[in-house]
């Protein structure tokens, strides 16, 4: 196992990124006009949740990166002031770069010192997200994951390590073991919602610029810890699709 030197120390100032970067093409013809991040959801931008609710978790720094109608959600935080919080703009106008590259080009807009809760801003949840920052920093990263139904799954060990993923409906499997067996594993469905170590991102140096951080995290797991964790009762929900906005307002007040 490959030794990742370096504690990152909680009390440095809780610290975040908001994926709000994709261009919503699960939400046409919304998203032909704004941004994902910028479609209400029970009258609020999604974008707007997910900043306060890290803002309630104590959060004090977040990241955005953007792409899709970019100058809008510049717009958008700069006529509500950021929300009172320090907000900064990771800019990929010129290429979208998806998860993994997104987190890589803002590496340096982080504090080297605390983890960093990473947010999809298409995803509503129940969890408790200073909880999880705070009691929940289990190795190198830490994925939030639930027990629904999905055709992809993250595969765990018995200690909850990440160790693969699957996709059950092609019956494909990645993993850095050879011959892991899917039925031996834990299949659990990954939430959006993870905690990443800045001591990881040198391993980030040798993917291209583009990647999905899955693909990073299936890539580096038989190398360093990266733990899955579920939280009893958890309600989450994912609003990327058309058909979700009707619903959201309900679950929305099934959560508060």
């Amino acid at each position: 196992m490959v030794e990742i030197s370096g504690k990152a120390n909680k009390d440095s100032g809780m610290q975040a990124m908001i994926f709000a970067a994709g261009l919503g093409t699960r939400l046409k013809p919304l998203t032909d006009t704004i941004p994902k991040a910028l479609v209400r959801v029970s009258g609020t931008p999604m974008l707007e949740h997910t900043i306060l609710n890290l803002k309630a978790a104590g959060c004090e720094r977040i990241i955005i990166n953007v792409h899709h109608f970019a100058k809008q959600i510049i717009d958008f935080l700069h006529v509500n002031d950021n929300f009172g919080m320090d907000i900064q703009v990771s800019d990929e106008s010129d290429c979208l770069l998806d998860t993994g590259g997104g987190l890589k080009k803002a590496a340096p807009l982080f504090l080297p010192d605390a983890p960093i809760l990473i947010h999809n801003v298409d995803i509503l949840s129940s969890v408790d997200l200073r909880d999880l920052y705070i009691n929940n920093v289990l190795g190198d990263a830490t994925l939030l994951v639930s027990n629904r139904k999905t055709k992809r799954y993250l595969l765990f060990d018995d200690n909850m390590r990440l160790v693969g993923w699957t996709n059950i409906e092609t019956g494909e499997v990645k993993s850095p073991y050879s011959g892991l067996c899917v039925s031996d594993c834990k299949c659990l469905a990954f939430s959006g919602i993870h905690i990443f170590y800045p001591r990881l991102f040198p391993l980030m140096a040798d993917f291209p610029d583009k990647f999905g951080i899955i693909d990073f995290y299936l890539k580096i797991c038989d190398k360093v810890i990266i733990k899955g964790v579920e939280k009893a009762n958890l309600k989450i929900m994912d609003i990327g699709k058309l058909d979700t906005l009707s619903k959201a307002e309900t679950f929305i007040n099934q959560i508060q």
